[in-house]
């Protein structure tokens, strides 16, 4: 009985799939088209190899896989389109299959700074408890002194850009790594990183200086920021694939979701570089004009929500039209 229902399974997950399994024996130049079959395989022969894991379709989806393998690395172009391929298809459809945990990755994190923006405002002592005496002490007296972002005016503008961009890439690989906490550590990052932005904020509002800070800080702050969520997004995604498996192995899964995330946090390095560059360059000239700030603002805001939220829906579609055709 057992096996009867196995093997009507199975070839239910047959009648599905040979049709798109017999169309890609059509040959094909086009190293996109040749990527997705490839991947769209592994994954028919990663679910054939939970489900049925001595059956003739494992060995007839293996051994499809295998050609189109070894025509990519026959037929492979040069390492310039591997490149293109990452920023243009690769990293997007990683984004998009991620989207809703980017939203909770968002969320969690726009709840924490205004956790730390409400404690800020109804406990006197929970600014010094987040950011330390010395530093709000330093902020407080350059606020005296009539130049209340005075701190990003300090030191060698290029050894600030060295120093901050280590920072912001290491933030981001800890946001991804302790995902493997069952996300908790993830959360925990966020947590802390929203309560301090938080904190930090209500210290200027509580100043009358809170539109200026916004103009200042969110010249660097929109993309460091950004950053950290969707790096959050990958380490939530590496927990979500301990927890919640679905029909792979949970070794399966873990890897799975660990390949997605190392292409999220390699993604993010352009990103956080160019806020460092920001900090460390621009955001010292806390007296340009406004208009030059709002530039900044909006053109960062854009291209994230651009390049991380709009752009793979654009990409998906695509892929799935073509797959339709």
């Amino acid at each position: 009985m057992i096996r009867d229902i196995t093997n009507m399974r199975e070839g239910n997950f047959i009648k599905q799939n040979i049709d798109r399994w017999e169309s890609y024996q059509e040959p094909t130049d086009d190293p996109d088209e040749v990527a997705k079959r490839f991947t769209y395989l592994v994954d028919d022969l990663s679910y054939a190899k939970t489900f049925y894991p001595f059956s003739n379709t494992v060995r007839y989806i293996n051994a499809f896989a295998a050609g189109i393998y070894l025509s990519i690395y026959k037929n492979r172009k040069e390492k310039s389109n591997r490149f293109v391929i990452f920023w243009k298809q690769e990293l997007p459809m990683v984004m998009y299959h991620n989207r809703r945990t980017l939203l909770f990755s968002f969320l969690f994190f726009l709840t924490f700074v205004l956790i730390g923006i409400f404690s800020a405002a109804n406990d006197q002592t929970f600014i010094r408890a987040i950011l330390g005496n010395e530093y709000v002490d330093m902020t407080e007296h350059n606020i005296a002194n009539g130049d209340p972002f005075g701190v990003y005016k300090s030191g060698n503008p290029f050894i600030m850009f060295i120093r901050i961009a280590y920072n912001n890439i290491s933030v981001s690989f800890l946001c991804f790594t302790t995902g493997l906490l069952l996300s908790t550590g993830t959360i925990y990052e966020l947590f802390t990183n929203g309560l301090m932005v938080g904190a930090f904020e209500y210290m200027f509002v509580q100043h009358h200086l809170g539109f200026q800070s916004v103009l200042v800080i969110f010249t660097h702050g929109t993309l460091e920021l950004s950053a950290i969520v969707i790096a959050g997004c990958a380490g939530i995604g590496l927990g979500n694939s301990l927890l919640f498996p679905g029909t792979y192995t949970r070794l399966q899964s873990l890897m799975r979701a660990a390949k997605d995330g190392v292409k999220i946090i390699t993604g993010l390095i352009p990103v956080f570089i160019t806020a460092a560059v920001f900090e460390g360059f621009v955001t010292r000239h806390t007296g340009m004009p406004v208009v030059l700030n709002l530039f900044i603002l909006i053109a960062s805001l854009s291209f994230i929500l651009w390049y991380f939220v709009w752009y793979p829906y654009r990409v998906n579609k695509k892929i799935s039209n073509a797959d339709h055709v």
